[in-house]
C-alpha cells in the first residue's frame, strides 16, 4: 500500500466508528479514507468473481462491535431507538425515523431482563446482522465519491496540497509537507499539482 493510501484509509473512518467522539464526517487524510468510505475498510471483505463483496474484513467487524459497545449507555447488551439511530449514524448510516423504526419492529424484542413490555429493544446479534447487511450493500462508486468529498472540502473536483495540510491537522497527523506534495505527485497523472476525482477513483481501485 502507498503512503497516499494507507493515510487515506484514516479519512473516511472518521465519518464512521473510526469518528466516533467527534464530528460525524470529519475528514480523512490519506490513511483515512478507505477503511472508512468502504473503499478497502468498509467496502472490503471478500468478493465473488461477479464483483459483489459477501463477506466483511475484520475491521469492519470490529466497527460495528465498538458502535454497539459505545451506545449501549445501559448496559443491556442492547440499543433503544434513540441509542440504534446514533449508533447508525456512526456506522457512516443516516437513517430516518421510519427506516429505524422499521429495525426496531423487524427484529427487536422486549427485554430480557424484565423491563416494560412495551421497551422494544435491538440486541447485539440483531444490530450485527443488520449492520452488516447494510455494509454489503454499500456502493463502491458512492463511497468513493464520499470519501473524494472530504479532502475537497471547498467541491473543486480536486484535492491539493493545501487539502492534504488541513485533513492532516483535523486528524492530528503529524506529516510534514515535503511527505504530503509527494504523495500527489505519486498520482497526479495529468501533471496540475492536484488529484482530480478520476486519479482518486484510480488510487482507490488499484488495492482490489
Amino acid at each position: 500500500m502507498s503512503a497516499f493510501q494507507s493515510r487515506s484509509a484514516a479519512a473516511g473512518n472518521r465519518s464512521g466508528v473510526g469518528g466516533l467522539g467527534r464530528k460525524t464526517a470529519a475528514s480523512p487524510t490519506p490513511a483515512a479514507l478507505r477503511h472508512g468510505y468502504g473503499v478497502g475498510g468498509r467496502g472490503g471483505g471478500t468478493v465473488l468473481e461477479s464483483g459483489v463483496v459477501n463477506e466483511l474484513t475484520a475491521e469492519q467487524r470490529e466497527e460495528i462491535n465498538q458502535a454497539f459497545q459505545m451506545f449501549d449507555t445501559g448496559r443491556r447488551g442492547a440499543l433503544d431507538y434513540h441509542e440504534l439511530k446514533v449508533a447508525m449514524r456512526a456506522l457512516g448510516f443516516e437513517a430516518s425515523k421510519q427506516d429505524v423504526l422499521k429495525i426496531i419492529k423487524d427484529h427487536a424484542h422486549t427485554p430480557r431482563d424484565g423491563g416494560s413490555a412495551n421497551a422494544h429493544l435491538l440486541y447485539y446479534e440483531d444490530f450485527d446482522k443488520v449492520m452488516r447487511q447494510k455494509i454489503l450493500q454499500r456502493d463502491p462508486e458512492e463511497e468513493i465519491r464520499r470519501a473524494f468529498a472530504l479532502f475537497d472540502e471547498e467541491g473543486s473536483g480536486r484535492i491539493s496540497l493545501e487539502n492534504l495540510k488541513r485533513v492532516a491537522r483535523d486528524l492530528n497527523e503529524h506529516v510534514d509537507e515535503a511527505e504530503l506534495a509527494a504523495m500527489i505527485d505519486e498520482f497526479d497523472l495529468d501533471g496540475d499539482g492536484e488529484i482530480s476525482l478520476e486519479e482518486f477513483t484510480q488510487i482507490m481501485r488499484d488495492e482490489h
